[in-house]
C-alpha cells in the first residue's frame, strides 16, 4: 500500500512573460541552456520549461532542486549567469514563486 512519504527540496515557479515577436529566440536560449544544467548540475532534480496552452508569450519554469545548496549552485553556473543575462532582452516580466515540496508522486 501506497504511503505518503517526507519530501525535501527546493523548488520555483517562474512565469516568464515574453515580449512579441520574442519567442523563438527565447526558445532557443533555452534550447542552448538545458545542456549544461543536465550534464553539469546533478542537485538539478527537475527543469521543465512549458509554453502556455493559449498563451504564446508565457513560458513556464517548474524547477526542483535537492536541496537549498543544489540550488544555490545552479544560481552560480556560468551557462545560468549566461542565460539570465540575455533573457531581459526577450522578457517582458518574470514572476517567481518559491516552493516547498509537501507531497507528490513520481519524484
Amino acid at each position: 500500500m501506497w504511503q505518503p512519504v517526507a519530501m525535501t527540496g527546493h523548488s520555483l515557479f517562474v512565469r516568464h512573460m515574453l515580449k512579441p515577436g520574442h519567442e523563438s529566440a527565447f526558445d532557443d536560449l533555452v534550447a542552448a541552456t538545458l545542456p549544461a544544467i543536465r550534464a553539469r548540475e546533478p542537485g538539478t532534480v527537475l527543469y521543465l520549461v512549458h509554453t502556455v496552452v493559449d498563451e504564446p508569450l508565457q513560458r513556464v519554469f517548474y524547477e526542483m532542486y535537492r536541496d537549498q545548496q543544489a540550488f544555490e549552485e545552479h544560481e552560480r553556473q556560468e551557462h545560468v549567469r549566461r542565460f539570465l543575462d540575455a533573457r531581459t532582452q526577450h522578457v517582458e516580466s518574470i514572476t517567481v514563486d518559491f516552493m516547498t515540496p509537501t507531497d507528490g508522486s513520481g519524484v
